[in-house]
């Protein structure tokens, strides 16, 4: 297990403290949509942090070659019930080296807002290996004041309410953040921790990474799609 990240619940937990019977219940929201209107149509896709295939399922139904990457074995076993014949690649993202380049990589799931700041670097350096020099980069964001909006909660279509408990200093500009699953049978619980960035430093950092922001995919500045500036 990470450094300040576990898991409560049924089923196994990912280091990062997710449960990955979780994420075989949670349905997919916007992330195909966006996805499929920034690339274009039938790109090769590298997918890091897949976890169970929620977003990966619909992008190979759309026609995209998907590579789907995680660090769990038992969630690259849910992305192959979900989607068989898909090509998964369990690793850390951070040193992942494929020795090939994609059309699009993608980073979700706000894996940018790693607490530690030399990973997040490796995950960047990560997308900017395996981007072609003419591709993109999708990176989901956390939105504005999402640390101070708590607690706060949405309904999952899968019936899952999800909640934001809290978001408390733990020193170095770094929340502890804790999230919770409930459905109707199960309930389950997150703590991991999050770095806030800015725009400013977001953007600063991806330059470290050799890449640059192309756009904002969405009026919420969540999801954006970044283009190398390095060969």
């Amino acid at each position: 297990m990470r450094e300040g990240h576990q898991g409560t619940g049924t089923g196994a937990i990912t280091p990062d403290g997710c449960a990955v019977d979780v994420y075989r219940r949670l349905g997919v929201g916007i992330e195909p949509d966006v996805i499929e209107a920034a690339v274009p149509p039938g790109a090769s896709l590298l997918e890091l942090g897949c976890g169970a295939g929620r977003v990966t399922g619909p992008l190979v139904a759309r026609g995209f070659a998907v590579t789907a990457v995680d660090e769990s074995a038992e969630m690259l076993e849910a992305v192959r019930e979900r989607v068989p014949g898909t090509e998964t690649v369990r690793s850390p993202i951070e040193s992942l080296d494929l020795a090939r380049r994609f059309d699009v990589v993608m980073l979700a799931s706000y894996l940018v807002h790693t607490a530690e700041h030399s990973e997040r670097q490796a995950l960047l350096e990560t997308c900017r290996r395996h981007v072609r020099d003419d591709g993109c980069v999708l990176i989901q964001r956390e939105g504005e004041g999402w640390h101070l909006d708590v607690p706060r909660e949405r309904q999952d279509p899968s019936g899952c309410t999800v909640r934001i408990v809290s978001a408390e200093p733990v020193g170095d500009g770094v929340n502890s953040v804790l999230a919770e699953y409930v459905f109707p049978d199960l309930r389950w619980t997150q703590t991991f921790r999050s770095r806030p960035l800015s725009k400013e430093d977001f953007e600063r950092y991806l330059g470290e990474a050799g890449l640059a922001v192309d756009t904002y995919l969405t009026d919420d500045g969540t999801w954006v799609r970044a283009r190398p500036t390095s060969s």
